[in-house]
């Protein structure tokens, strides 16, 4: 490529057709929009105007591979927005967004090419197509139906300026986070202060002064930072302040987001009502295993049911025990992680300082490839000379065990003020086939993990291990992919059926087994002690009532912001505080409120689908408990897995997937066992 050559506009001509990133100016992506929706319109038309009858082959087939060149830029831009984002690139992804919207909203209103997917669509029976073709059809169809197609008139033109406003309101919610997450430090210049807090945290406190020219130590709202504080700091009215900046994060702040929530809720429900649902869930659930609203409160009830009188028993057990070393006061939420973290050490004797020097982010990562080799036959190769976002980025080549090409993997590891926080699975292109040919997919993980210190690596809370196996778990559904269809393909499945592979990993880390493999000491190279390994898998229930109740209490207040008939009439803090009022166990704190941060539902794509992380967990310790019948590592159970769950992605439905594998619906006893609530 010349410098005079946009890179966005060429077909990558890298390894792997893998994105120039370092030859990617600010000025490339506008050009590089414009160009990709007028190429998209263009290959619309064709479709749309083809005077051939409508097939499957010229009219469903072909729809799903429009865009190419769009979808390319799209995926590098969207993706550094959360990953490495700037001011300059926020400003443009607000004026791009628009663009695109308008531009999907001209396809699904495009009439003769409705015309064209109704014809086949009402031809479906004749047809003889396969699972995966009945399913792109089907989804075809209902994408058309769902954004308006079959509207008249002011209905249509609405849909169109609603997902306009939608677009941009989900935008400006998440830029809104990011910048109150990074607009807040606590710089402490008197060590008497740092009381209670680990060496290692102290010294990443240190660094993260020194980076911002500061004396002494600074911590953050950016969860490596922020846990550790909370979980060990023995100031009180610092941990005080910490929790209330954490937790009133865009709200009536300078950063506030509650405005935002309401027009967001109020657009996504008249949205819906254009189309004759009663509330926004009910048209989302249509498209998810949980099918409708009431099974999904009824679900959530019942596991509020199984775990509030343990979330109970733990909260007593705790506030007598913070009594008993000299709390005389009533537990606020700022005291929660602080008192639980000194439970449970006392109770069995391991907390995230004991364990971190085994959980070395090189080795964890090495453990990890490791168990993807056992289990699927993977390997992961160093690949220096492919072109990275950021210098801070792993890329390695993921071979199968033939050694043959399968996927380009990036890893991303650690906090910066330009990386959105929390942790993430993503990709820069899809797995499909066409023209017979495999086209295999460029996967990445975002992550949030503790950064190395001068002294020190970088070294893992046990949390942190969990989640690099979560995500982890997602990057191997978008690995191993083997679906026709890009629409398909890897994650592109039900949404309470996406964090199956995700959250299926997770158990390994409670797995003697596992453990045995990864755990060495940083300096020693020792392995870790079998006493403490099974600590940590003693451990694993502590306080699972109050985990399950927090996670119920989070999908409630979802379902309740999506289950709205009409505008509500009161203040985002009050409709939050009855929609989780059944899940509370500390008083309410006036100045808190998480619905203004709560990025999953009004940024991300979890709207009316958080109960889903619960959902899959039903789905995950089902799933496990099959290999622990057999082996964890048992290559027929594995095998089975990877071939009827992790390859399919959605090319059928998930419920025919999952049943396929395991031979039989999944029940909810094995998650209450494992989580020691029945």
């Amino acid at each position: 490529m010349t410098k005079n050559i946009n890179p966005l506009l060429c077909k990558f001509s890298t390894v792997h057709h893998t994105a120039p990133f370092s030859e990617i100016k600010m000025e490339h992506y506008m050009p590089a929009f414009l160009e990709g929706i007028k190429i998209a319109r263009e290959e619309v038309d064709q479709i749309a105007n083809n005077t051939e009858a409508a097939s499957f082959e010229n009219t469903i087939e072909a729809m799903d591979f429009v865009g190419e060149l769009l979808d390319q830029v799209s995926s590098v831009f969207f993706n550094l927005n959360h990953a490495d984002t700037s001011d300059e690139m926020q400003a443009l992804a607000r004026e791009v967004s628009p663009l695109l919207s308008e531009f999907s909203n001209d396809i699904v209103m495009n009439e003769p090419l409705f015309a064209r997917v109704k014809a086949v669509y009402n031809n479906k029976e004749a047809l003889g197509l396969n699972e995966e073709q009945s399913m792109l059809l089907d989804k075809r169809y209902k994408s058309f139906i769902r954004s308006g197609a079959n509207l008249v008139g002011e209905k249509k033109a609405r849909i169109r300026e609603i997902s306009k406003e939608l677009s941009q309101l989900t935008l400006q919610f998440g830029e809104n986070v990011l910048a109150a997450t990074n607009n807040f430090e606590l710089n402490i210049t008197d060590e008497k202060e740092l009381a209670g807090l680990p060496e290692g945290v102290m010294e990443a406190a240190a660094s993260t002064a020194k980076s911002k020219d500061k004396q002494g130590w600074v911590f953050t709202l950016q969860f490596p930072s922020y846990v550790p504080f909370m979980q060990y700091a023995d100031n009180r009215e610092l941990r005080e302040k910490m929790f209330k900046v954490y937790s009133s994060r865009c709200f009536n702040d300078k950063f506030d987001n509650q405005e935002i929530i309401k027009k967001i809720v109020d657009l996504r429900l008249e949205k819906v009502q254009l189309f004759d649902y009663p509330n926004y869930a009910q048209f989302v659930l249509e498209e998810r295993m949980a099918e409708n609203p009431d099974k999904v409160i009824g679900f959530l009830n019942e596991l509020l049911e199984a775990s509030m009188p343990k979330a109970k028993e733990e909260f007593d057990e705790l506030q007598v025990y913070a009594k008993s070393i000299g709390a005389d006061f009533k537990l606020q939420r700022w005291d929660w992680a602080y008192y639980a973290e000194k439970l449970k050490t006392e109770k069995y004797q391991v907390n995230d300082e004991l364990t971190r020097p085994y959980f070395e982010l090189e080795r964890v990562k090495q453990g990890i490839f490791d168990l993807a080799t056992d289990l699927y036959g993977l390997t992961f190769k160093l690949n220096t000379e492919i072109d990275k976002y950021h210098e801070e980025v792993d890329v390695y080549e993921v071979l199968d065990k033939k050694g043959d090409f399968l996927s380009v993997f990036y890893a991303d590891f650690h906090p910066r003020d330009s990386k959105q926080g929390g942790a993430w699975m993503t990709s820069y292109s899809e797995q499909f086939l066409q023209n017979g040919q495999d086209h295999r997919p460029h996967i990445s993980i975002v992550c949030n993990f503790t950064r190395p210190t001068e002294t020190k690596p970088s070294l893992l809370s046990f949390g942190e291990v969990t989640t690099f196996l979560h995500e982890f778990g997602h990057a191997l559904h978008g690995m191993l992919s083997r679906c026709s269809y890009p629409s398909l393909s890897g994650t592109s499945v039900y949404r309470d059926f996406v964090e199956l592979p995700s959250q299926f990993m997770e158990n390994y880390a409670f797995e003697k087994q596992w453990l045995d493999k990864v755990a060495e000491h940083y300096k020693t190279g020792e392995k870790i002690p079998a006493d403490l390994v099974q600590k940590i898998i003693d451990s694993g229930n502590f306080h699972s009532g109050y985990a399950f109740v927090r996670q119920i209490s989070f999908g409630l207040n979802d379902m309740a912001w999506h289950s709205i008939e009409k505008s509500i009439d009161g203040t985002v803090s009050e409709f939050e505080a009855e929609a989780m009022q059944a899940t509370e166990l500390f008083p309410r704190l006036e100045t808190s409120c998480m619905s203004p941060a709560f990025s999953h539902i009004f940024a991300g794509g979890y709207a009316a689908g958080y109960y889903g992380y619960k959902w899959a967990e039903v789905l995950d310790a089902d799933a496990f408990a099959a290999f622990q019948e057999k082996g964890i590592y048992n290559a027929d159970i594995a095998d089975s897995f990877r071939m009827n769950v992790l390859e399919r992605g959605g090319s059928e439905h998930p419920m025919i997937l999952y049943k396929r594998f395991r031979g039989q619906e999944p029940s909810i006893a094995p998650l209450l066992k494992r989580s020691g609530l029945n």
